[in-house]
């Protein structure tokens, strides 16, 4: 499900990858609105996959083209957050937990490594095929406020006959 050729991560640091790219699998057919919904769910999964009190940050998901698919007919979602748990010392907790979970549910662990940032930050990519799905995690424990950067993006949806892409 991933796009393994992508190297902007959602912190904003770029990843290093000699990977081919992929392409993104179709999602199904649903308004900008559905599809976002669906987002949000996956993206409040995450959340309680954490385990840890903390705080997330509120922007929602946003509307993007799908890559070599026509731009009026199809379109892909995505949903860039953080996650600061509560008390610092449970960022290592939060990440063990997020790994574990992952493992259920269809979820399947496509990439988990540290990148070549300063920090040499953790990062996780991880698909779920089912929900047309994947998230890239990095732990940025490093940081004076140790967070997560998630993104949670989908595969492409198709828009429903009559109905126009509301790009948000």
């Amino acid at each position: 499900m991933t796009d393994s050729g992508t190297t902007d991560s959602p912190s904003g640091k770029t990843r290093k990858s000699n990977k081919p790219t992929s392409r993104v699998p179709y999602a199904g057919t649903a308004t900008t609105h559905e599809a976002a919904a669906a987002l949000k769910k996956v993206s409040s999964q995450i959340y309680d996959f954490a385990g840890v009190p903390g705080k997330a940050s509120k922007p929602g998901p946003g509307v993007s083209e799908c890559q070599g698919r026509d731009k009026d007919t199809y379109f892909q979602m995505y949903h860039p957050w953080n996650f600061m748990p509560t008390k610092a010392s449970d960022i290592d907790v939060a990440m063990e937990n997020v790994k574990e979970r992952l493992k259920a549910g269809g979820w399947v662990t496509k990439d988990l490594y540290h990148d070549n940032s300063p920090n040499k930050a953790l990062n996780l990519i991880a698909d779920n095929d089912e929900k047309k799905v994947s998230v890239w995690i990095i732990q940025m424990k490093k940081d004076k406020q140790p967070s997560f950067a998630i993104e949670v993006r989908s595969g492409c949806y198709k828009i429903p006959d009559g109905q126009e892409i509301d790009r948000f």
